[in-house]
């Protein structure tokens, strides 16, 4: 491993280490309803609440078994079903494990439909294909205030350069509109994208090419320091500004939209985390969201440390990590800067009061 030893920027480590590694991911979660934001805060009165507090579906090991959990407090009733099919009922919580459903399907949805009020539409979070192991939903979170974002909108991924045939077809069917690449040009150049035919290709260059060499960190503590430093730059360097920006604005205009970097969780963590914390959903969430790539990313990061000798690789797991010190120090940067999160919104990323509207009458329901 040591032509890892040097690397072009603080940023740039954050995802370098993603280049060593192309293993299976776990499986995932996901959650969904249908609710409009507007139109509950407009007439709150006219619009069944969704009782779902909690609802999550995770794909198992065996081909067409599913686990399906669910809170739901003031209900007495949930029926699951699967298209027509109703696969189990529960009532205002619960767990249940599906089996012998079609494998062959791109995404299994479910629907809970509980005895009043507003259901959700779920499927697991993971995109399951042979050539990434975190592309997955962006959405499917519950806000504060008790919409959902939705799911089949907006996606978030690792690299995309080894994508098979088959995963491509199977983007297509999931109508990727666009796809956001936040690489390097040395990233790009040596793993270029793999995208549907018709998919938009667009370049959101989060580090930029022109900063200095610097020598690998000696130490874990080191290393957790230089991960943080980069997660301030994502929110106040120029070339994150500009990046994100054109991100943004491109999901304002909607399309079936992708990010992504080359490990799905530093460059893309921060962009996932704007996203989802601009439609409201809770920090304790959107720390949820950012640190499931320990999860995703657990086989391959494990290969990729496996390599090393053990001093290195001990100062070189912090890399491989997200952990919540480092969405916190961007957070942190966010208010050292700009003073509040609407702020860095507009200042930052462009985004004014009619863009933020259209994004929660789009991607909230």
């Amino acid at each position: 491993m040591s032509h890892m030893t040097r690397v072009r920027t603080t940023a740039y480590a954050l995802s370098a280490a993603a280049l060593l590694t192309g293993l299976t991911a776990p499986a995932a979660s996901a959650h969904e309803n249908h609710h409009h934001r507007n139109q509950h805060h407009d007439n709150p009165a006219a619009t069944a609440r969704i009782p779902f507090t909690r609802a999550t579906v995770t794909a198992k090991a065996t081909a067409g078994t599913y686990e399906i959990s669910w809170q739901a407090p003031g209900t007495h009733h949930v029926t699951i079903k699967a298209g027509t099919r109703t696969v189990a009922r529960g009532g205002a919580s619960g767990k249940v494990t599906v089996t012998r459903l079609p494998a062959h399907a791109d995404r299994q949805w479910f629907d809970l439909v509980p005895d009043h009020g507003k259901g959700l539409h779920l499927a697991d979070r993971l995109i399951k294909l042979d050539g990434t192991v975190n592309f997955r939903d962006a959405g499917g979170y519950r806000t504060a205030d008790g919409h959902w974002v939705k799911m089949g909108k907006v996606y978030r991924a690792d690299a995309l350069n080894n994508l098979t045939s088959a995963d491509l077809a199977r983007l297509k069917r999931l109508g990727i509109g666009t796809d956001y690449d936040l690489r390097t040009t040395a990233e790009r150049t040596a793993a270029p994208d793999k995208v549907p035919a018709g998919t938009s290709y667009v370049v959101a260059n989060v580090i930029g090419d022109d900063s200095p060499i610097f020598t690998m960190p000696a130490t874990e503590a080191a290393a957790a320091e230089m991960m943080i430093q980069g997660e301030k730059s994502m929110v106040s360097s120029d070339t994150a500004k500009a990046a994100y920006r054109s991100v943004m604005a491109g999901i304002v205009q909607g399309g079936g939209d992708l990010f992504h970097c080359s490990a799905g969780k530093d460059r893309t963590g921060w962009a996932n985390a704007t996203l989802l914390t601009a439609l409201g959903v809770p920090r304790e969430t959107v720390t949820a969201d950012y640190l499931a790539s320990n999860d995703y990313r657990a086989e391959a990061n494990a290969a990729a440390l496996a390599a090393m000798p053990a001093d290195q690789a001990k100062a070189y797991k912090p890399m491989l990590d997200v952990r919540a010190e480092y969405l916190n120090s961007g957070f942190d940067e966010v208010k050292d800067k700009y003073g509040s999160f609407g702020a860095y919104e507009r200042q930052a990323l462009g985004l004014d009061a009619r863009d933020l509207a259209r994004l929660q009458h789009d991607l909230l329901v």
